[in-house]
This record gives C-alpha cells, sequence and structure tokens, in this order.
C-alpha cells in the first residue's frame, strides 16, 4: 500500500491508521504526489482536507472544508473510506494512542455523557470500548486522587531475563548472553537509586509506588535481590507507598529462597507470568518453563504468604487457539490470583516474531479476549488500566483487570500519566510531570547493559535535570 502525503505534517498519525487497517502488508510512506500508483490512499490538505483511496477494485474520495483541527477531520475521512473499502471497523475508531483512558477521563471533566458522545460520534469508537474506558476511568478514580504535584513512583530496571521470548521488544538480555555484566551492572544501579533518592528528599517528594521490572528481576540470586530492596528501603521514605512491586515473571527463576527475601523486605505484589497454559505454545514463543512450573511457583507464593499476586497472559500467541486460551484463563480463574493482565500481543520490529506469523492469530483474538472479559467479570474482577501500542492484532487493548481492594496504583500513575517517574537501570526513563500544565519532560537512561556501565557518569549526570526541572516548576507557581 502506498500512503501520499500531501501538504501535511500528519504522516504518523494517518500511517497508523492506515497499518490498522492493513495488518501485516507493507504500507511505504511518500510525499511525491505527482503519480499515484495503486493501490494507494492519498491524504490532502490544500483548500480542503481530502482522503482519496484506490485498491482491491474499490475507489472512493471524501472532502471536508478546513477547520480547526484539520488532523481530526483527516482522520476522520481516513477511517470512513478505509472502513467501507475494508468492510469493517475497527474497535478502537481513528484512536491510535496508547491512552486512551486518559483522553477519556480529560473529556469527563465536561461530564460522562459528553466524553460517550465524543468518543461514539466523533471518534469512532465502539460502544462496547467506549464503555470500557468509562469503566476503567471510574476505578482508577479514587487512586489517581492521591497523586499531586509531590508525589512520584519509582522504577528499577533489571534489564535480564532467562532466554528471549520470541514476541519480546524489551531491552532485555538473556542470562546465558549477559550473566558476566549482572556484578558490575548492580553496584552502579545502588549507586543512582541512592542518588535519585537524595533528589527526591532535597525536593520534598513523596514516593507512592515502587515498581522493579524488567527483563525478570528475579533473574537475580537471592543475595542480590536482598541488597537490591534493602537499598531501595534504606534510601527511600516508604511511609506513604502504597504499593511495592516485583516482577517475578518467569516461573522458571521463582525460588523459596528469593520469594523469602522478596518478603523480609516488604515487597507488599509480585507477578508470575504464565502467558499461556499451554507448554506447546511456551515451547512456540521460547519460553523454557512448563505451565506446571508457573503452578508450582504459584502455590509456593501462596504458602509463603503472598496475598496481592498478579498474573499476565497473551492473547494471540503463536499456536495458540481459542479453546488452548479458554483453557488457560479457566486455569487462572481456578487459581483466583488478585489481579491478571490480558494483554493483546503486539507485533514489534524488534521481535523475532513478525506481522506474517501472525495474520492467523489476528483473525481469533477477538474471540479469545471476549472470553477473557466475560469470564474475569464473572469472577470478580473488574478492568482498572488499560493501553495500546502500535501494530496490536485486531487493534485491540491490554487490560489489567483485578478485584476491588487490589487496583496497582504503580500501573495507574505510569499509564495515565498523573505524577513524575523517577526511573533508575538501563533502558529506564524518566518521566517528569509538571502538574500546572500537564507537560511531561523525558530523561532517557542508556538503552543496553554495557552502555549503562560504561557511561555511568555521564548517565548520573542526567538525574540533575529532575532538580532543574522541579525549581523552574516551583519558580511558576
Amino acid at each position: 500500500m502506498f500512503l501520499y502525503i500531501h501538504n501535511h505534517p500528519y504522516h504518523y498519525e494517518m500511517e497508523n491508521l492506515t497499518r490498522a487497517f492493513f495488518f501485516g502488508e507493507e504500507v511505504k510512506v511518500l510525499h511525491d504526489c505527482a503519480d499515484l500508483q495503486e493501490p494507494y490512499i492519498l491524504t490532502s490538505v490544500t483548500d480542503a482536507v481530502r482522503v482519496e483511496a484506490a485498491f482491491r477494485g474499490y475507489h472512493a474520495a471524501l472532502s471536508a472544508p478546513l477547520s480547526g483541527d484539520n488532523e481530526l477531520t483527516m482522520g476522520q475521512l481516513l477511517y470512513r473510506v478505509l472502513s467501507q473499502g475494508c468492510g469493517r471497523e475497527l474497535p478502537w475508531g481513528i484512536l491510535t494512542g496508547v491512552r486512551p483512558v486518559k483522553l477519556y477521563a480529560k473529556l469527563a471533566e465536561n461530564g460522562i455523557d459528553a466524553a460517550d458522545r465524543y468518543f461514539r460520534g466523533v471518534l469512532y469508537v465502539s460502544e462496547a470500548k467506549t464503555a470500557l474506558a468509562r469503566q476503567v476511568s471510574a476505578n482508577q478514580r479514587d487512586i489517581i486522587a492521591r497523586s499531586d504535584r509531590r508525589s512520584f513512583s519509582l522504577y528499577v530496571s533489571i534489564p535480564f531475563c532467562p532466554t528471549r521470548c520470541n514476541y519480546c521488544s524489551f531491552v532485555s538480555q538473556s542470562i546465558e548472553k549477559a550473566k558476566g555484566l549482572i556484578d558490575r551492572y548492580l553496584p552502579l544501579l545502588h549507586a543512582e537509586i541512592r542518588r535519585t533518592a537524595e533528589i527526591a528528599r532535597d525536593l520534598d517528594l513523596r514516593l507512592l509506588s515502587v515498581y522493579i521490572g524488567g527483563g525478570t528481576p528475579t533473574t537475580l540470586n537471592a543475595d542480590q535481590l536482598d541488597a537490591l530492596l534493602a537499598e531501595i528501603r534504606g534510601d527511600f521514605d516508604l511511609n506513604e507507598c502504597m504499593e511495592f512491586t516485583v516482577e517475578a515473571g518467569r516461573p522458571d527463576t521463582v525460588t523459596a529462597e528469593k520469594l523469602g527475601a522478596l518478603q523480609r523486605r516488604g515487597v507488599t505484589r509480585i507477578s508470575i507470568n504464565p502467558q499461556t497454559f499451554s507448554d506447546s505454545v511456551l515451547e512456540t514463543i521460547g519460553r523454557r518453563h512448563t505451565a506446571q512450573q508457573t503452578l508450582d511457583a504459584y502455590h509456593m507464593a501462596r504458602e509463603l504468604g503472598f496475598d496481592n499476586i498478579n498474573m499476565d497472559l497473551i492473547a494471540g500467541l503463536s499456536g495458540d487457539t481459542p479453546e488452548s486460551f479458554a483453557h488457560t484463563i479457566d486455569t487462572v480463574r481456578a487459581l483466583d490470583p488478585e489481579s491478571v493482565t490480558v494483554h493483546t500481543l503486539a507485533v514489534k520490529r524488534s521481535a523475532r516474531v513478525n506481522a506474517a506469523d501472525t495474520l492467523h492469530e489476528q483473525g481469533l483474538t477477538g474471540q479469545m479476549l471476549g472470553y477473557a472479559e466475560k469470564e474475569l467479570s464473572a469472577g470478580g474482577w473488574e478492568p482498572y488500566y488499560l493501553y495500546r501500542q502500535s501494530n496490536m492484532l485486531s487493534n485491540l487493548e491490554n487490560i489489567g483487570w483485578a478485584k476491588p481492594g487490589y487496583f496497582s496504583p504503580y500501573n495507574i500513575y505510569i499509564m495515565e500519566e498523573t505524577h513524575s517517574i523517577l526511573a533508575c537501570g538501563a533502558g529506564a526513563v524518566t518521566k517528569l510531570r509538571d502538574g500546572a500544565s500537564d507537560y511531561l519532560e523525558r530523561i532517557f537512561n542508556f538503552k543496553y547493559p554495557y552502555e549503562y556501565i560504561s557511561r555511568f557518569d555521564e548517565m548520573l549526570s542526567r538525574k540533575e535535570r529532575v532538580k532543574h526541572f522541579y525549581g523552574e516548576y516551583n519558580a511558576k507557581r
């Protein structure tokens, strides 16, 4: 598909919307519109906003007057042309952004009915997804209310995994390749945590949630985990902290010694992630553990007293079927964890799986998510956070489900961007939020562990920007 861009800056949004309709097909963006080649889509702003398309024997053109929001107008025209030409609608309409609930909450400041009308009538979001955004927004309200200009969350990155899954695009390295880096990485990570805590204290910031992710934090041994947790607890004031989460995501890394370290150091929430309870699918995606190992790790955590456990699942994995996915959901219901995160597979360029591998699964993903919604709702879980990614199968979403009282503050704060996230470790991104204007500024750590190690002083100096940011913010108040 050729996507022609004429006289406007909206190519990124129009490309994403086009890719949602033509998943798995190459979309080539061109700015020379002198000679249109089929199949094509032409998007243009001259004396009017215009969209024209010709593909698979279909030809159509729509135009609208110039307006105060030509990007929105163009998105509406493109959606209508592609929806008619492809014979289907997208559940999220013209929305291509990561955070639809954040937008819904902003619109709802003028009333729920107004937000619903805008989602349905202007953005072409389906009735079901509009209702989902409404419910998620309502479930987040109390936790968001605890966030203010002085609050922040802490994220700590452990960018190592036992193996690399074929769908993964995170900046993480397998232990086989990076084991020698860990002993050099951890002392520097501790130093960054200490400096970050000093800055937070100097600014009189209050910590509301801690999240240690990756990668797989439990690739560290029990002593390394204990030392890391002791560092955090010794450096930060946790008196107002509502949640301390550690991802114990790969069941094959979970041991009683590691869980004991987490418990001794006051970790309140862990995540044990099966992704699927089908052994054949686990083998296909490159996870070196079995469904039974997930069950064993989960029961071990329960026996040791963990009373807030999350489990991650992925719909649309290679080789999965609606029947095997239903088995996964049924197994999770029987285990009864406090929260379940249901991801839709997103096909990333840096992952080993690609769009061509997943075209078959795409047609089944909606069915899988429908079963998850029905069963989890019946089991007492409620959707409390939601986000989307590019190239998601069936143009769907990721949803965090939890029992009432177990909504994760960190997941809400990171997704709705209600306060600053101070982040430490390779691949981590600090997000500084100006509460007066909703302005966000990002400070990027080096992506890879070897860069983090070799250029640590250079990277650590970037943390000084946190002080300057808050100084500028306070000066404006």
